[in-house]
């Protein structure tokens, strides 16, 4: 299913809300240290190395809000970031790294489970996916999760400037198909590219969307 169009002054609205002072307000690296809940919240997920920190820089129109790095597996926590009109963005850690330990890996479950169940101001989640890979069998366990807990997500491609348009087409409807399968999961794709800008002001208009929708 593909999105409903967005208009002008989705787009414009969009860019306002990431516009403002954009800035770090917490980690949490347990259930117990999650800050207390304030506004509305979306929180980006995906793989270890998928782009999460960029994206949110790209958002943000700041280089270096969330912390980038080619190690894979680095970030360990929820980092929490506020912006203007009550929007936060968490920033989750990215998952299926083969090389973290199997100890750290269950840490890092137990804490995904607790905020997927305990945050009542969870908007929705964004689950990226790298355009150039699609859907590996390393989303399945957070895409179930979403499912379990009934939490609202959509996938964002990631990269797209880093395939061709016919291959970028045929990786959203594959994801698109995949998802038809999960009740949970908000319909239509969105492709972004952090590197060119490419969906970026999309992305931002769906959240503006998504915010507006709550309101009512």
């Amino acid at each position: 299913m593909t999105l409903k169009p967005f208009t002008r002054d989705e787009i414009d609205t969009g860019r306002r809300l990431f516009a403002g002072d954009w800035r770090f307000v917490a980690a949490a690296g347990s259930p117990t240290s999650l800050p207390a809940m304030r506004g509305t919240e979306i929180a980006l997920a995906g793989r270890s190395n998928v782009g999460k920190s960029s994206l949110l820089n790209a958002l943000t129109g700041r280089k270096s809000l969330a912390r980038t790095s080619r190690t894979p597996g680095r970030t360990q926590e929820l980092i929490f970031f506020t912006g203007g009109e009550g929007l936060n963005v968490v920033d989750m850690p990215g998952y299926g790294y083969a090389a973290a330990a199997k100890t750290k890996v269950a840490a890092w479950s137990e804490l995904i489970h607790a905020y997927l169940r305990g945050r009542a101001n969870l908007a929705r989640i964004y689950v990226l996916v790298d355009a150039r890979h699609g859907l590996k069998d390393t989303d399945a366990p957070m895409l179930d999760a979403l499912g379990q807990a009934a939490v609202s997500h959509q996938v964002v491609l990631t990269k797209c400037d880093a395939v061709k348009p016919a291959e970028l087409a045929r990786r959203v409807a594959e994801v698109e198909a995949a998802l038809a399968k999960r009740p949970a999961a908000f319909p239509g794709v969105l492709a972004t590219s952090a590197h060119e800008g490419a969906g970026i002001p999309e992305l931002r208009a769906a959240i503006a969307r998504l915010l507006a929708e709550r309101r009512r």
